[in-house]
């Protein structure tokens, strides 16, 4: 007999919170004036306090037993304060369940600020984004400039990760991802995330070839995951039967032990309500036997980033 789809658990492997009105921390991309270079356009609607409360709210429908708060641009001089407010946080909601932290990777006091988010309990990994071109076209001037993944002091900094046994969460545009790759082959044992099935924001027929490039590298790196997530166009709605094949042939590429799905909430909620998402998410799945649909909404989740929680029930 099948789980129904309300039950079935879900370990949330990307989302975001913040307290506008929080006296110690701040958010200035959220309270100050509004960025134009924002990916996905306006983004006035997320300009207010958004925490576990209003997390539940959002996800009643669906069987949330944890999440994984990924930082969410905290101005840099609290990344480690953020951490411990999360902290708090689960103690108080019981959400989030495991934290991925921020660090520089090329600045003088990096290893001082890994440890220090390594210190913190429910500390996972670090997303730390390195330079990227704006557009494909001026990738290959910025190829090894500071903070590209070619810098050296960058790549130093990514090599301390295994001193203080941290994942990566990697996020680059599309025309990043082979380089990405370059970095995996030369990590081999840092375990390395994938956001947001690496932004397949050019649904074209030369985008997508870009993209595929780009993920048939990484997945032919086996400490490489992905988070199939962020399913946003800059412009325009999210709309399930375009999303459905790119998240199929991801699944395809990486397998489904590594592959994880998230609701990068509430960033996404500018393009589609929680409920939408994750019913989406369900009906791919419907045709996936059980035990492969607990890994991609919770299993590998869990697993990635050593959460703790009570044993998903035994698939029926």
């Amino acid at each position: 007999m099948a789980v129904p789809a309300e039950d079935i658990p879900i370990i949330d492997a990307h989302h975001h919170f913040w307290d506008l009105a929080h006296p110690g921390l701040k958010w200035s991309w959220l309270t100050d004036e509004i960025e134009n270079d924002f990916f996905l356009g306006n983004y006035e609607a997320l300009r207010k306090t958004f925490l576990p409360p209003d997390y539940r709210e959002v996800a009643a429908r669906h069987n949330v037993i944890g999440t994984v708060h990924c930082e969410g641009h905290c101005d840099r001089e609290f990344q480690v304060e953020e951490s411990e407010w999360l902290v708090g946080l689960n103690e108080k909601f019981g959400l989030p369940n495991a934290i991925v932290a921020h660090a520089w990777l090329d600045r003088p006091d990096t290893e001082e600020v890994l440890a220090r988010q390594a210190a913190v309990p429910m500390v996972r990994g670090i997303r730390s984004k390195p330079v990227t071109a704006d557009t494909p076209r001026e990738r290959a001037a910025l190829r090894g400039k500071p903070g590209t993944m070619q810098d050296e002091t960058w790549l130093s900094g990514l090599a301390l990760f295994s001193k203080y046994g941290l994942s990566w969460d990697l996020r680059v545009p599309t025309w990043h991802i082979e380089e990405a790759a370059e970095v995996a082959r030369a990590f081999p044992d840092l375990p390395i995330n994938l956001n947001h099935m690496g932004f397949p924001w050019d649904r074209s027929a030369q985008g997508l070839e870009v993209w595929r490039r780009g993920m048939h590298a990484l997945a032919a790196c086996p400490n490489v995951v992905t988070k199939l997530s962020c399913l946003c166009l800059r412009d325009g709605p999210w709309i399930a039967d375009e999303n459905e094949p790119l998240v199929r042939e991801t699944i395809d590429l990486f397998g489904v032990d590594r592959c994880m799905f998230a609701s990068n909430f509430p960033v996404d909620g500018l393009r589609a309500s929680y409920d939408h998402i994750y019913s989406s998410f369900k009906t791919w799945l419907a045709d996936f036997p059980i035990e492969d649909q607990q890994k991609l909404l919770a299993v590998n989740a869990a697993r990635f980033y050593r959460i703790d929680m009570t044993p998903l029930p035994a698939a029926a």
